[in-house]
């Protein structure tokens, strides 16, 4: 069983990062695993890095020739649970979060996901950068999946938000290290409540 975080930004050790880790350091102290996979290992090895819908249902000819990106789905598919991060884009997720998502339509069309719980973290320039659009944009990309969104309310803290808003440097925003943290205590509850 592990968490699964998804880092949406092209750096590898950014912002995005910064508040992704922190859930995962959170989910990690009430005994649920994590892994971090960057989008742009998934997507890197494709010659078109963006869906053409080539197939439907989706056969995933894609997959086939770029193991980074079939791996990515697979640790996708076999994740209890989900945590996308993405940095403000002009109030929305990075073409490279969406590029990789994309990719995902066959894992939609075998329900793999689908009443699992999933989250979002997003960091921007200022306090009040786009980061709860992008949060949203987020939540409709798993909600696509069929997940289930957990905020990062916790029941020995406050009821919480729709997800982590981050402003950068996130390493120095205390707030928002605090919501990740519940978060991940949250998101290790549902995971450890499904598996008994």
């Amino acid at each position: 069983m592990y968490i699964l975080a998804i880092n949406g930004s092209p750096n590898r050790s950014g912002n995005t990062v910064v508040l992704l880790q922190a859930v995962l350091d959170a989910a990690g102290e009430k005994g649920v695993e994590g892994r971090l996979l960057h989008v742009m290992d998934a997507v890197k090895g494709q010659k078109m890095p963006f869906c053409l819908a080539c197939s439907s249902p989706c056969k995933e000819a894609c997959h086939e020739k770029d193991a980074g990106l079939k791996e990515a789905c697979d640790a996708l598919e076999g994740a209890a649970a989900v945590v996308l991060g993405s940095p403000v884009y002009f109030g929305t997720v990075s073409a490279q979060l969406k590029a990789f998502w994309d990719k995902t339509r066959g894992i939609r069309s075998r329900k793999s996901l689908v009443g699992k719980p999933a989250a979002a973290v997003s960091v921007g320039a200022a306090r009040f950068g786009g980061q709860e659009t992008t949060v949203k944009a987020l939540h409709d990309m798993l909600l696509i999946q069929g997940m289930s969104i957990v905020g990062e309310g916790m029941g020995d803290a406050d009821a919480g938000h729709q997800g982590v808003c981050g402003q950068k440097p996130a390493a120095e925003d205390s707030y928002a290290l605090e919501r990740a943290s519940i978060l991940g205590r949250r998101l290790a509850q549902e995971v450890n409540k499904a598996a008994s």
